[in-house]
């Protein structure tokens, strides 16, 4: 159909929709926004995606293979003969996607629905009495391996598999930890008789699986709707998606760094009511003063509105209640450890989220003063509430670094998944003087170089940057920026591979304003630009190739970008003008390193946990006879004791926090603690160890 004739049949779709939305019933309702939903959302992705996919019969199988592998990935409620019904529509939901049309999904939902409220008595009827625990069996825990059951009785015994599997592994900890404190004559640990041990592992099973059911009840059709939207927008590339609103303000948050409410960390008891396990120090709770560690949380007001019973809640509902926004009121009654109730009031605030943002420590080396810089991720102000940028943490850092007198500087992207385009540009400005850092190309081919026009640099000194698998998009930009500019020596295993750059498309915008009151409906983000280094090749499935690179336990799974579905293509583009230094001999580096990993016990280590990773990760079946399980578990164990060496002391090496951050943190001793903690694991890492004898032999 022509590009245009389509828009306009979307358009007219989209607006008899809209005209229906003030007479349909509740059901009607959802299905009439449903479409303003699917025409608006549409019509975005074709004018805004990089490089918008045809809707056609192939599109139509791709959303088709990709939605059924994710409304019941584990194959525990759908029949054989649910999918066969389902497959009828595998080519035909090109047209009822364009058309606005609800009965491929309307009907997915309602059998999915069925087969749930049909399970729900299973796993009680399976643990009313004890199981056996001879019969020979084998249980496949991978849901990609496992097939659609042919009727409800085989589909019955999949299900007696699954929870014999989760009462066994539960006998096995309990078994296994007795049996370590007859050992050490740990009289701590109370030694129980089988019929204990086994009646309390049904007992668990039990509630763990109630939970399950609760939270797929409260999973409700907008849910559903969603994730068959992100659905169909995943075979444009996997992280074009769609965000509801919740999901929206949870991505804000986290790329923030911070969130609105009280600053209490929350953790649900044994009974499920919701405890306060630690108060953030300065937040919104800590000024106030009442509420303390140890409270339990029995009901939750908006200022002076009717409370809510929390206590039959989920943790998560609950905190939904319990957050808000900055200035507005909350008062929670409060059980106290001695039996009182109390009720609080607590005037809402921005909590930072200390964990996501950078900090460093001073390593030391056999005598050598060397800094080193975590950063979790690319945070910038996303809310614009003033919320911390990483750029000048990193800075900031640096800076108190230098007046330790370092003679080196790692900075640490290993699981940074990446962040802000804007931010990555900024921080590789404080290691060159000037130019590009990265290349930027949009759907229309133009490109723009992206650069540093700051002639200040925060560390020209020796620099070194650590990377591994889950290493993503900034973090690529970053390391492959002083890669290509020969400024940094980049450590550790080869990257993720995404080379792709996401805006965020708010919806709203496009609905007319006498129908506001559908709002919100979301937004969705779309890949509109790829990025490129400034050698002109992507990143993109390649991902940065570390100049060292180093054994790492996954290095026999295949990870990364190119594992996922649906991804953009590989290509290059010209390179960059820019001047690269010339003061590292990497082939002497790469050299030295490879001759220490040689003599190094740990990392012979690591070489040999990755082979066995990867034969666990293969070998996916547990043994449901309960001695042979637990002979499994136990050769595991066995194999993993030698492990513990990774996690020992090193020789001559040491992290320590610098002496202003204790200062600073000497009031809030619970993340003293936790930041000491962190930094005493520091010293342990072979990964930073090896970054500093690098650095050690760099001018």
């Amino acid at each position: 159909m022509h590009k245009t004739a389509l828009f306009m049949k979307r358009y007219a779709i989209l607006i008899a929709g809209v005209l229906l939305l003030s007479s349909f019933t509740i059901y009607k309702f959802t299905f009439s926004r449903y479409q303003v939903l699917m025409g608006i959302l549409l019509e975005g992705l074709s004018q805004m995606h990089y490089s918008p996919t045809k809707i056609d019969d192939a599109f139509s199988e791709k959303v088709y293979t990709l939605y059924m592998k994710r409304i019941d990935y584990n194959k525990k409620f759908l029949l054989q003969s649910d999918v066969d019904q389902l497959a009828k529509y595998r080519r035909e939901l090109d047209n009822q996607i364009n058309e606005g049309d609800f009965t491929f999904y309307k009907l997915s939902v309602d059998i999915i629905n069925k087969r749930i409220k049909e399970k729900e008595n299973w796993y009680k009827e399976i643990l009313a009495k004890p199981l056996n625990y001879n019969a020979e069996d084998v249980y496949e825990t991978n849901g990609e391996k496992a097939k659609y059951a042919s009727s409800p009785e085989d589909l019955k015994k999949e299900w007696e598999k699954m929870i014999k599997y989760q009462v066994i592994s539960r006998i096995d900890d309990v078994l296994n930890r007795q049996e370590k404190a007859k050992e050490k004559n740990d009289t701590t640990v109370k030694i129980r008789i089988w019929d204990s041990i086994e009646v309390d592992a049904r007992r668990k099973t039990l509630k763990a699986n109630e939970a399950w059911f609760k939270r797929l009840y409260k999973i409700t059709d907008k849910d559903r709707f969603a994730n068959y939207l992100s659905t169909i927008t995943n075979i444009y590339d996997p992280h074009t998606e769609y965000f509801a609103p919740k999901e929206k303000k949870s991505f804000d948050e986290t790329m923030s760094g911070q969130f609105e409410g009280i600053g209490a960390r929350l953790q649900p008891k044994e009974d499920g009511i919701i405890k306060v396990s630690e108060i953030i120090f300065n937040s919104p709770s800590y000024k106030q003063g009442e509420l303390k560690a140890g409270d339990e949380i029995h009901k939750v007001a908006q200022g002076a509105g009717e409370p809510v019973d929390v206590t039959t809640m989920d943790m998560d509902e609950a905190i939904l209640l319990i957050k808000g926004k900055k200035g507005t009121e909350v008062r929670l009654t409060v059980k106290k450890p001695d039996g009182s109730f109390k009720v609080i009031p607590i005037i809402r605030d921005v909590i930072p989220i200390e964990e996501t943002y950078a900090k460093s420590v001073l390593l030391n080396n056999s005598g050598k003063k060397m800094g080193y810089v975590y950063l979790p991720t690319f945070y910038t102000d996303f809310t614009r509430t003033g919320a911390r940028k990483c750029a000048t943490d990193m800075r900031k850092e640096i800076e108190k670094l230098k007046t330790q007198g370092i003679e080196g500087l790692i900075v640490d992207l290993r699981d940074n998944g990446g962040g802000s385009l804007q931010e990555v540009v900024e921080m590789a400005g404080l290691f060159i003087p000037k130019g590009p850092v990265v290349q930027v190309k949009g759907k229309n081919n133009m490109t723009n170089i992206m650069e540093d026009y700051n002639s200040d640099v925060t560390w020209g000194g020796p620099l070194t940057i650590m990377v591994n698998h889950n290493s993503a998009s900034a973090s690529e930009i970053l390391a492959a920026a002083m890669q290509d500019y020969k400024r940094a020596v980049i450590v550790g295993t080869p990257t993720f591979g995404k080379g792709t750059v996401q805006s965020f498309l708010n919806l709203d915008q496009f609905i007319l304003p006498q129908f506001d009151t559908i709002k919100p409906i979301g937004e969705v983000k779309i890949t509109m630009q790829k990025f490129y280094r400034i050698n002109g090749g992507a990143t993109q499935l390649k991902g940065v190739t570390p100049d060292v690179i180093l054994p790492d336990p996954y290095e026999f799974i295949e990870t990364g970008e190119k594992e996922m579905d649906y991804p953009m293509v590989w290509d290059e583009i010209e390179p960059a003008n820019y001047l690269a230094f010339n003061n590292i001999d990497i082939a002497k580096v790469k050299k030295a390193s490879e001759e220490r990993i040689k003599k190094s016990a740990a990392f012979k280590l690591i070489e040999t946990e990755a082979k066995e990773f990867k034969d666990k990760r293969d070998d996916s079946k547990y043994n449901l006879a309960l001695e042979k399980y637990r002979a499994e578990q136990k050769l595991w164990r066995e194999q993993n004791k030698k492990y513990e060496d990774l996690r020992k002391d090193i020789k001559d090496f040491t992290a320590d926090l610098l002496e202003q951050d204790k200062t600073k943190l000497s009031a809030d001793t619970a993340r003293l603690g936790r930041e000491s903690r962190w930094a005493k694991n520091v010293a342990k890492d072979v990964y930073i160890h090896e970054a500093s004898n690098i650095l050690s032999g760099l001018k």
